[in-house]
């Protein structure tokens, strides 16, 4: 007889922009040729990556014909495995997680290859009270090189964008206080509405002298709310904890969480994680963001970087299954893609990976290619007995012992 509910605590990991091959309209998105995960493996001479090896990831790949140097194609994987394509429009972070958790959109954020119009830069520039430089398509440590001296002169913040729907804002942090460029990035948030309403505002605040500038670990994002209840509100709502790690509380604009700790890089991310596993709680959700593949790898095309990522996260992976108790579940994919090796530092449109694993996970399973992100959220919310949840196809019934016998 099984319980009301298959598990108890189910550990969500996000490794942020690790596609696993190009969708069927990547070409729309001038995406042809990305797989961030076979690529980026190639790139290197293959990767380390036991782990996420003894789960599967060899047949996620081997759906799309492909190889990923250094990982083995195990005989008898120890979880269930597959991947999933994105049904909503666009290939954004914000676009991606929410779509795990069960919403669709049907059209992409807005996004500006030109830059943001005057009516736009404008009234923000009336809202903060000073100009603006830059305001064109950017990489972030390209654009405060080559305007962040000229900001610490004038004070001006530097706002900039990508091929994502992004408002980005950056300042020095001996010019502009963090807290001050927040308050910026409020009153930017509150400006893109409508026609203009982007995925997110994101302060972006460094440190250093003129050709020696970093970016500090204080990103914040600020994202436009849920148009409807997500998954992390079902299950709030069922009475159970919903902990967000990272950057998840910005996504979701702090929406559906009993409790968020924010982090600056994926090993705190995971150090956060593995310290929740061990000291609770131990019902509910546990969804962790690991930023750094897309942020510090992808959008700089630095393979090597990304490669030792993976292989970093593939042991703290191992020390988190350790721990795991026995009605706990790890779901483990991404959002997008962010391939590396290509010449873009945009996001890729590909499908992302799924492995999942517990003492209640049935091992080996082939999940095959899934048509929603959503497929995760709803078969996340039914193993914790939530049934509120009505996008996407669950899977429950395919991977918990029991279920189908």
């Amino acid at each position: 007889m099984m319980k009301s509910r298959p598990v108890d605590r189910i550990f969500l990991i996000i490794m942020d922009g690790t596609g696993v091959g190009e969708l069927p309209d990547a070409g729309k998105y001038g995406d042809t040729g990305s797989n961030t995960l076979v690529n980026t493996a190639k790139a290197v001479g293959g990767l380390s990556v036991p782990t996420l090896e003894s789960l599967g990831l060899a047949r996620i790949a081997a759906m799309a014909g492909e190889v990923i140097p250094g990982v083995s194609d195990i005989p008898a994987p120890r979880g269930a495995f597959g991947r999933m394509a994105e049904l909503s429009a666009g290939k954004d972070t914000t676009t991606g997680h929410w779509e795990i958790s069960g919403i669709i959109l049907n059209r992409p954020f807005p996004t500006y290859p030109d830059g943001f119009p005057e009516e736009v830069i404008s009234a923000f520039e009336e809202a903060i009270g000073r100009k603006v430089l830059g305001n064109k398509p950017a990489s972030g440590t390209e654009i405060i090189e080559e305007l962040g001296e000229e900001h610490m002169r004038t004070g001006y913040p530097i706002v900039y964008t990508s091929a994502d729907s992004v408002f980005q804002i950056a300042a020095h942090e001996d010019v502009i206080p963090v807290q001050e460029l927040y308050e910026m990035c409020k009153k930017a948030r509150a400006i893109l509405t409508g026609e203009h309403n982007v995925g997110r505002v994101i302060a972006r605040p460094f440190v250093g002298r003129p050709g020696h500038f970093e970016r500090t670990e204080r990103r914040r994002d600020f994202s436009i709310p849920p148009p409807e209840k997500t998954m992390l509100d079902y299950i709030m709502e069922a009475g159970l904890p919903v902990v967000g790690v990272g950057k998840i509380e910005d996504i979701f604009a702090h929406r559906g969480l009993t409790e968020s700790f924010h982090t600056g890089s994926s090993d705190e991310s995971m150090e956060e994680t593995l310290r929740i596993a061990t000291d609770g709680p131990y019902e509910g959700l546990i969804f962790t963001n690991c930023v750094d593949f897309d942020t510090l790898y992808g959008h700089r095309n630095d393979s090597k970087g990304f490669a030792l990522a993976l292989e970093r996260l593939d042991a703290q992976l191992s020390d988190l299954i350790k721990v795991m108790r026995e009605d706990d579940a790890l779901f483990i994919t991404a959002d997008h893609g962010c391939d590396p090796t290509t010449s873009s530092t945009d996001h890729s449109r590909e499908y992302v990976p799924l492995l999942v694993t517990g003492a209640h996970i049935r091992p080996g399973v082939s999940l095959g290619t899934r048509s929603s992100f959503a497929d995760a959220g709803k078969t996340i919310c039914q193993l914790l007995g939530v049934n509120e949840m009505k996008t996407g196809t669950s899977f429950m019934r395919e991977i918990v012992w029991g279920e189908r016998d």
